[in-house]
């Protein structure tokens, strides 16, 4: 079983239609280049330690993509502000993270908009 992290916590999966899965080492030139009819995706992260999903998100973003993308694997709380920064939506993570990383430990990191390096440096 998984759970998805949002800004308001732990939600069970509601998604419920097609999903398009995204395997961390695809190459920009290989990202979808239309988005009709896809309402999910689905970014892997096979390690917490493999940041390429950031980038694959922002490619995804820059290329016009507004529906659901979601960050799926080991993404652990402390990276929670930047998937969300990087234009994720949610966090996939299995139940056994979930129990070793609370729901309060993510919400501690939703505040992700407050605490954005580029906005302490305007300030």
């Amino acid at each position: 079983m998984t759970t998805i992290v949002r800004d308001d916590g732990f939600h069970a999966d509601d998604y419920e239609g097609a999903v398009t899965d995204i395997a961390s080492d695809t190459a920009a030139a290989d990202l979808p280049q239309h988005f009709d009819n896809i309402g999910l995706i689905r970014v892997a992260f096979p390690s917490f330690a493999d940041g390429r999903g950031f980038t694959l998100a922002r490619l995804l973003r820059g290329k016009g993509y507004t529906g659901r993308l979601r960050a799926a694997g080991h993404v652990i709380a402390d990276q929670y502000a930047m998937a969300r920064r990087s234009g994720f939506d949610e966090v996939e993570i299995d139940d056994d993270l979930a129990q070793r990383q609370t729901e309060d430990q993510w919400l501690s990191r939703a505040n992700w908009q407050d605490h954005h390096y580029r906005g302490r440096l305007r300030a």
